[in-house]
């Protein structure tokens, strides 16, 4: 432990009390929103994001919890490792657990800390009837009805504040159509998102993105014609690699490609998803492709990556399975790039953490009988349960190597 990591111990044991003391805060805020004054605004009418953008972070967070945990037991660098962690921006998940009602309350409470510490939340919509293909995340709204009500009701909790939206992961990129879903579940499907889209992109400071899965998932014309049936003209643009493992440069290749392929679809007469460059064709027959496809000024949907757990890039394991799921707690991964608004990519919108770092995929069997993941010897979380060996490796092997994020109480 180096004389900076010593030095910071205090700011460990400032979370212990800052989390009650902000909680108190935040309901006082809360309470200003619901009520503003007389000739008072809130209001965004921006959809974009400044490169200066500072995002949300949560105070009473798992990681910071945990780093709380982990100085108690005298875990002096494990405490550090996860303070730094906690000191990052992570996205907000709604997963439609709650009544309607209770959607907007909790929304609108998430604003109020957001606004507490002059930050953008970012909110992940997670409802969709059928999501995850009923596998590991399995769950969401019992019907298309139910769903919209759901989607109004986040809508309304979001108000005038500009929030960055991430809508429905696998909602497209795993849509019924690639797990077995009937024709009729499929344009369910599209009309759900479409539907959301419409519905979120009416408060003037949503900034929503749609489903366009990862690199190394569906070809670029499948994805891009599945955007634009799910209405992604009507948004800020799309997101890539939430919850996954893929590189930063292949994710930006892959999205750069996904963008000029729906201006295609949705401009040129006759035109078909097959015909796009993708992923997979030389790199510069397919930069030529477009070149001679798409015009230079082209409007294009923009996007935002996940970099929460992809430092290391991708698993390739080394025992042979009938299964190997990579994207399910692959071993050896490690935090990815920060988030930031400030990418240096035109097209690229943010660089996120949207999956929570730290929370299990699921608990993996790599096609083996179960329930022991045969990589870690036990088995593994269910979705979404915080696992704490998991959250200091990911932060033990970041890359680049994990430091603070400046300027946090």
């Amino acid at each position: 432990m180096n004389r900076t990591d010593v030095g910071a111990l205090p700011y460990i044991r400032r979370w212990a009390t800052f989390l009650t003391a902000t909680a108190a805060a935040t309901a006082t805020v809360f309470c200003v929103l619901a009520t503003p004054a007389a000739g008072a605004t809130t209001t965004t009418t921006d959809h974009s994001l400044p490169a200066a953008t500072r995002f949300y972070t949560d105070l009473d967070s798992k990681a910071a919890h945990q780093a709380v945990a982990d100085l108690r037991a005298h875990d002096h660098a494990g405490a550090l490792s996860m303070a730094k962690l906690a000191s990052w921006p992570v996205a907000q998940w709604f997963n439609g657990t709650s009544t309607p009602q209770q959607t907007t309350t909790d929304m609108a409470k998430l604003q109020a800390r957001a606004a507490l510490q002059h930050q953008v939340p970012v909110a992940v919509a997670y409802n969709v009837p059928g999501r995850d293909c009923s596998q590991y995340s399995a769950g969401g709204a019992s019907n298309s009805t139910e769903y919209a009500a759901w989607i109004d009701a986040l809508a309304r909790g979001i108000g005038g504040h500009r929030t960055v939206v991430v809508l429905e992961p696998d909602g497209l990129a795993l849509s019924p159509a690639y797990c077995g879903g009937a024709a009729a579940q499929q344009a369910d499907r599209l009309a759900e998102i479409r539907g959301a889209v419409q519905r979120l992109e009416r408060q003037p400071g949503a900034v929503v993105y749609l489903d366009a899965g990862h690199s190394a998932w569906q070809n670029v014309g499948v994805m891009a014609g599945l955007l634009v049936e799910g209405g992604v003209a009507q948004a800020q643009g799309f997101f890539l690699n939430v919850s996954n493992y893929q590189a930063d440069a292949d994710l930006i290749r892959y999205g750069t490609q996904v963008a000029h392929c729906t201006w295609y679809l949705r401009n040129v007469p006759g035109a078909a998803a097959g015909d796009c460059a993708n992923q997979y064709w030389p790199a510069a027959d397919a930069d030529a492709w477009y070149a001679s496809h798409v015009p230079a000024g082209a409007v294009l949907p923009h996007f935002v990556i996940d970099s929460s757990r992809n430092g290391q890039g991708p698993w390739t394991p080394t025992a042979d399975y009938s299964d190997p799921q990579t994207w399910c707690n692959p071993p050896g991964r490690g935090l990815g790039t920060r988030p930031t608004a400030d990418t240096g990519v035109p097209l690229l919108d943010v660089f996120l953490w949207i999956k929570v770092p730290g929370e299990s995929d699921g608990s993996c069997t790599r096609g083996t009988s179960g329930p022991i993941d045969p990589e870690y010897g036990i088995t593994d979380p269910a979705a979404g349960v915080w696992w704490a060996d998991q959250a200091h490796g990911l932060a033990d092997r970041a890359r680049p190597a994990l430091t603070w994020n400046l300027g946090r109480p």
